[in-house]
């Protein structure tokens, strides 16, 4: 029967057929990738076989960071070029595509993601990236803030000026303050700020307007990450001596506590020491993680299949695999349901 090689993983035809076809029965993988640089391989998280396993990466191209995980691929920004540039690479084909450069060249833009389903290929449904505020050069030289956002059409292989006016203060906190984690629910793209106090700015795709919302804790939380759970906008964040907590937005924008790490959890998470400064956390429908390095114990709240029960649990960090030490390093979590079809995207 054929197989085909998936990092150290081999998989018979009829097992990669099964996986594809049921991959969203199951709660999505944990994929740890270097957060300094492409390095030759990244780790894979099974959540069915609670295993890891390690996977080459393509070795032609190193000046890559992860931002996001779509469609079953990784996006990435190239840290090469001075102005912003994307590509997407398939970590278990070891597939690799440069995507075409934006009409406005700008530094340090947010970087938002909307797919449609997270367990089909991109070729079949496609996915839009959305690149919203950054610096670009002045007409009369220096650098001027770009209130100005442009959409990839994964379908089209373009990008667009979104028409409409943005805030000049939303471009300048969504290029000074805010990471790539983004979330899309009901209509709306989030972006969270990343200094204290928290707060949210909200791009409403079919209106091209712009809304700002008020983050719980704001100004005492050490940790805070913008998540999706079941597509609805979610807050997981930590306090200095207290719990980590996750909340979700409901009606009235009115947030509303869902969920809370146990304390025994807490504890062995952070060695003893209530203190959830550094704390990263990743999540999707059907599982959040938190996490810091790849050696490190890690947490994980996950949904029960069949039911709306969520569980939380532990999983040890990967600190060898069949017998060979992998050296602890900081790390990106990305979850995402493997592609292994070689797709000409």
């Amino acid at each position: 029967m054929a197989a085909i090689m998936w990092g150290q993983v081999r998989l018979p035809e009829l097992a990669r057929r099964r996986l594809l076809g049921r991959a969203h029965h199951h709660p999505p993988w944990f994929l740890a990738l270097p957060t300094r640089g492409w390095g030759p391989s990244c780790y894979a998280h099974n959540p069915v076989g609670e295993n890891w396993h390690v996977l080459p990466l393509d070795h032609s191209v190193s000046a890559l960071r992860p931002i996001a995980s779509i469609c079953g691929l990784v996006l990435l920004r190239v840290t090469s070029k001075t102005w912003l540039e994307l590509a997407i690479s398939n970590p278990f084909t070891r597939q690799f595509r440069s995507l075409p450069k934006l009409n406005v060249a700008r530094t340090n833009p947010a970087v938002g993601l909307i797919q449609h389903c997270p367990t089909q290929s991109c070729r079949d449904l496609g996915f839009k990236i959305y690149v919203a505020g950054g610096m670009s050069e002045a007409a009369g030289g220096g650098a001027v803030y770009q209130p100005t956002i442009e959409m990839y059409d994964s379908l089209r292989d373009t990008w667009h000026v979104i028409d409409g006016p943005m805030p000049v203060e939303f471009a300048v906190r969504l290029t000074v303050w805010t990471p790539n984690e983004s979330v899309y629910s009901k209509g709306i793209l989030y972006w969270m700020t990343s200094a204290r106090a928290y707060s949210l700015m909200g791009f409403e795709i079919m209106t091209n307007k712009w809304r700002e919302l008020s983050v719980p804790m704001a100004d005492r939380l050490e940790f805070a990450a913008l998540v999706s759970r079941n597509g609805n906008l979610t807050i997981v964040g930590g306090t200095c001596g207290g719990d980590a907590c996750v909340w979700e937005l409901g009606e009235d924008d009115d947030w509303r506590v869902v969920g809370k790490v146990p304390f025994e959890l807490g504890m062995k998470f952070l060695g003893g020491k209530v203190n959830w400064g550094g704390v990263k956390c990743v999540g999707s429908n059907g599982a959040v993680w938190l996490y810091r390095e790849i050696g490190s114990g890690m947490i994980v709240w996950r949904e029960v299949i069949g039911g709306e029960k969520w569980e939380w649990s532990w999983i040890e960090g990967c600190c060898s695999i069949r017998g060979k030490e992998i050296k602890n390093f900081p790390i990106k979590g990305l979850l995402l349901h493997p592609n292994l079809a070689h797709v000409a995207f």
